[in-house]
């Protein structure tokens, strides 16, 4: 009897000591120092990015209020959203442990301070936070990252794509949409809004399809990018395959659709470049029938 009871104790404190071994803290993962996040500011912090490239282009957006403008650009603003994506995946997208932190890896995974594929320079009123070199990319949407406060390299989702070093890439592409248009004058027809229809210069009523396939382009214009430097001022003498002199709530423009060696662009009496256009926005405004538009034939 005794020698049963002794066994079972002794069955005991071998279970106790098993399981004192598995569960006792880990004393070197408790001491081990925790690795600093890519970034540690507030994305309300941020007034001020500067993105260059390896090429040494640089673009610079400034946030006035809730919209991001472009200064070298005379302040035409940017795409916001886009701006916003690039700062939420930076500050927030990061892996839990570094993937390097060497010297020789930051040439590898090109992060080094002198050799990067991508800088970006965060500021708030003046003051600089945080510099980010983004380099090589490990696959597919993703981007090797460093602060230059730190040593560690991370693997964050982002890519060069997402962080172009011209300003016309970060334009906003919705500039030019007339949402709202109460009168088109073309040299090839002329509509207004009247009494709740659209109407021809000669009172006549325009062709359904037709007049909302107008509406449509200008209410969802997209704008691709700026007009070379070197291609604005020949664009100034061209001329336009299309003027639509157009009245809104919001004000009076002018458009200009011109064709230069195949590739398409607009100009705006509102602002003082040509941006380029995309065939299928050019030919939805250009392709426009004046005959059926103007209520001549077809009817509705």
């Amino acid at each position: 009897m005794k020698r049963s009871v002794s066994v079972l104790l002794l069955v005991l404190l071998i279970q106790c000591g098993i399981t004192a071994i598995l569960f006792w803290p880990d004393q070197r993962a408790a001491n081990r120092p925790t690795n600093p996040p890519l970034t540690s500011f507030s994305i309300d912090e941020i007034d001020e990015i500067r993105i260059g490239d390896d090429f040494d282009n640089e673009v610079v957006l400034i946030r006035s209020a809730e919209q991001w403008l472009l200064p070298e650009l005379e302040d035409l603003p940017a795409d916001s959203a886009k701006v916003r994506s690039l700062l939420q995946r930076i500050s927030g997208e990061q892996e839990a442990w570094p993937i390097a932190q060497s010297s020789a890896a930051r040439q590898r995974f090109q992060v080094a301070d002198y050799y990067y594929q991508r800088r970006l320079a965060l500021f708030s009123a003046g003051q600089a936070l945080d510099t980010l070199y983004l380099g090589t990319s490990p696959r597919f949407r993703k981007v090797h990252a460093r602060n230059d406060r730190q040593d560690a390299i991370y693997s964050i989702t982002l890519s060069a794509f997402d962080t172009p070093a011209t300003s016309g890439a970060w334009l906003e592409p919705r500039l030019l949409q007339v949402r709202a248009p109460l009168r088109i004058d073309t040299d090839f027809y002329n509509l207004s809004f009247e009494s709740g229809r659209w109407l021809s210069g000669a009172g006549r009523v325009p062709n359904e399809m037709q007049l909302e396939g107008l509406i449509s382009a200008l209410k969802s214009l997209q704008i691709d990018g700026i007009a070379g430097k070197d291609l604005q001022q020949e664009l100034s003498a061209a001329e336009a395959d299309l003027v639509m002199a157009i009245q809104s709530p919001t004000g009076n423009v002018t458009l200009e659709l011109i064709t230069v060696a195949n590739e398409h662009f607009i100009y705006s009496s509102e602002y003082p470049i040509f941006f380029t256009l995309s065939a299928y926005d050019f030919d939805r405004l250009t392709g426009i029938d004046s005959r059926l538009i103007s209520g001549e034939r077809g009817g509705t």
